[in-house]
């Protein structure tokens, strides 16, 4: 199913938010696929909808070069101030669907809570298109924790009461029936790893806020929304911090050509 029409633009007033609270992405997700892939040192790695440059990170860090591929452009411009002392790192824009990038260029294609996005079939073909052979991605998802603590299910709860098409997408991520038509196969294989993020009040705010389906600080649920969330972060802090756990998930190999 094609996401919706402004998909490209939900994070436009958001940027500055995503940048700032968004979970990163564990380094070992980077030297999981460089081992498990046998990616050379030299390899370019073409991050789709690299967003604020969160999952550019742990493949720069690992030594590879990156171009992030971003439709956005408060997003493009807030991840290329973000990795300007990366010297391997370059931005474009671009979608899933129209990379700009040249043909067999890029040795792995990345994803990171970026897919469920993507109108798969001409996604696919992009894919194969800019990928060399054998045609390598990853599709990676952080998943946030949703149960086993009062702040869990308390946050998965005020999502659930004011999120604006919250169930929707969170069904989305990581459909293992869409990964596989992405794959062309089901031979995929997956990994995850455990993300703790300690989180202080502000912070847990701009996370709350860089989220595209919440209510905006103008609509009248906004104020509610925020006075639960304070009430979630004081009844679970410990030395003004709360912890959201999440694991990050990974689903990679080779797309059957």
């Amino acid at each position: 199913m094609r996401p919706a029409a402004d998909s490209t633009e939900r994070f436009t007033d958001r940027a500055g938010d995503y940048a700032a609270a968004r979970p990163g992405y564990p380094a070992a997700i980077a030297t999981t696929l460089i081992a498990e892939l046998q990616l050379a040192p030299d390899a370019v790695v073409a991050d789709i909808g690299s967003g604020t440059g969160l999952s550019c990170e742990p493949f720069l860090r690992a030594g590879l070069a990156v171009i992030g591929v971003e439709p956005n452009e408060a997003m493009r411009a807030e991840g290329d101030r973000q990795l300007a002392a990366f010297a391997r790192f370059r931005s474009v824009a671009g979608t899933a669907e129209a990379t700009t990038l040249a043909d067999a260029s890029v040795d792995l294609l990345a994803a990171a809570q970026a897919f469920h996005w993507f109108d798969i079939a001409p996604a696919r073909a992009e894919a194969l298109r800019i990928l060399r052979r054998p045609p390598l991605a990853a599709l990676i998802w952080n998943d946030r924790v949703s149960t086993g603590s009062r702040f869990a299910e308390g946050y998965e709860q005020l999502l659930l009461d004011f999120g604006i098409e919250y169930a929707s997408i969170r069904h989305r991520h990581a459909h293992e029936d869409s990964v596989a038509a992405f794959f062309g196969h089901r031979d995929f294989r997956v990994a995850g790893f455990a993300n703790p993020t300690a989180l202080d009040w502000p912070t847990l705010l701009a996370r709350l806020n860089s989220a595209s389906y919440v209510p905006k600080a103008d609509h009248p649920n906004h104020a509610p929304m925020v006075g639960r969330l304070r009430q979630l972060f004081d009844g679970a802090a410990h030395d003004g911090r709360v912890t959201m756990d999440y694991v990050t998930r990974v689903f990679y190999g080779a797309l059957a050509a």
